[in-house]
């Protein structure tokens, strides 16, 4: 998709407004102002419609900003119905935004595991982009799957962690029991390690 360039300088502000320097979070079309965004911070941007919406995750999908993943419901009307989660195409818009050395970025769990999640999404909207697979999130009340991956009729769970711990993943096992995905992956933490898993094709992932 070709962006005119009239049109770059505003869409490049909404862009990095909107989303970049805040990582991965959804976002309701018709929004009103002071939206709460993830991490608890609050941004004022201008009430849109869904239409609008649309348009400009269209454009910044093409311009290769990011794009709105949809819910996963396993049908497709309420998949469409439902409010994206906008994923950061390159996460070098997000550095470059947040002013932090690799040292300090390292050292800021919070930004850090946005960056981790928003890197994973990347790789998997590089597959979906190429029409390898489909990509979705999943949120049901406070459980929540961070990535879906459906290829054909298998469908693959993705949680991600930046840190190791002894955590739980209700959400996985909520998605598990309602959706039965053929695979259910852990990446970073104790699961896959993050490197592991960006050099490998995606295809090696959700089709063994």
């Amino acid at each position: 998709m070709r962006v005119g360039s009239s049109r770059l300088p505003r869409l490049l502000r909404f862009g990095l407004t909107f989303e970049i320097s805040f990582e991965i979070s959804t976002v309701r079309p018709s929004a009103r102002a002071d939206q709460k965004v993830s991490g608890g911070r609050s941004q004022t941007w201008t009430t849109c419609n869904t239409t609008t919406l649309a348009h400009y995750l269209e454009l910044l999908a093409g311009a290769g900003l990011l794009a709105g993943l949809a819910k996963f419901s396993g049908r497709a009307v309420r998949q469409k119905g439902s409010s994206p989660k906008l994923q950061v195409l390159n996460t070098a818009l997000m550095s470059a935004q947040s002013g932090l050395s690799f040292e300090k970025a390292r050292a800021d769990r919070e930004f850090w595991g946005r960056l981790v999640e928003s890197a994973i999404g990347a790789h998997l909207a590089n597959a979906a982009a190429a029409g390898e697979c489909e990509l979705f999130y999943w949120r049901e009340r406070n459980e929540e799957v961070d990535f879906v991956v459906r290829a054909g009729r298998a469908v693959t769970a993705i949680e991600v962690k930046s840190g190791r711990g002894r955590e739980t993943h209700p959400g996985l096992a909520a998605f598990a029991e309602a959706f039965k995905p053929r695979r259910k992956l852990l990446v970073g933490g104790d699961g896959i390690p993050v490197e592991e898993f960006l050099l490998a094709p995606v295809a090696h992932w959700i089709r063994r």
